[in-house]
């Protein structure tokens, strides 16, 4: 028994010391700039966007409803969207309107910084900065999930 606590409490300790720092961005954003430094104390759910990317249309309503479901428990979402041209974003959100937070990155150097690999890709961000989920694509199968991991930070769970 004792030696079962020891394991669990030094796994915990491991995991927690190499828990993986969220890069900081410091990006333009629709209402003035996006700084993720300065959203520490929030949960954050930072999602990599692009106005070509057709799951990142399907992804929108159901970024704006865990917005506003958990933004009162202190969600923050952000989306950072990677075209290199202003007007295809501007032209996405007029199809598509975003009712969370908007960044743009056209230089990509922030989607570098975490690895996006494909398109849309999200990371979810603890209260003291780290990545404690990633998740690539979107499918509405897999809403459910997200949203109890939401859910689970925000509670602090």
């Amino acid at each position: 028994m004792k030696r079962a606590l020891l394991v669990i409490m030094l796994s915990l300790a491991t995991s927690a010391a190499f828990a993986e720092s969220a890069p900081d961005f410091k990006l333009a954003g629709q209402n003035g700039a996006v700084n993720l430094n300065l959203l520490r104390g929030k949960v954050v759910y930072v999602d990599f966007w692009a106005s070509w990317c057709g799951p990142c249309r399907k992804s929108f309503p159901w970024l704006n409803q865990m917005s506003s479901r958990y933004g009162k428990k202190g969600l923050i979402v952000v989306g950072i969207n990677l075209d290199k041209e202003r007007a295809l974003a501007d032209g996405f959100l007029k199809e598509t309107p975003a009712q969370f937070t908007i960044a743009f990155d056209p230089t990509g150097g922030t989607a570098d910084a975490y690895q996006v690999k494909g398109m849309p890709s999200s990371f979810l961000i603890d209260k003291k900065g780290n990545i404690i989920y990633k998740h690539q694509g979107f499918r509405d199968q897999d809403t459910a999930a997200l949203e109890k991991k939401i859910k689970a930070a925000v509670e602090g769970s």
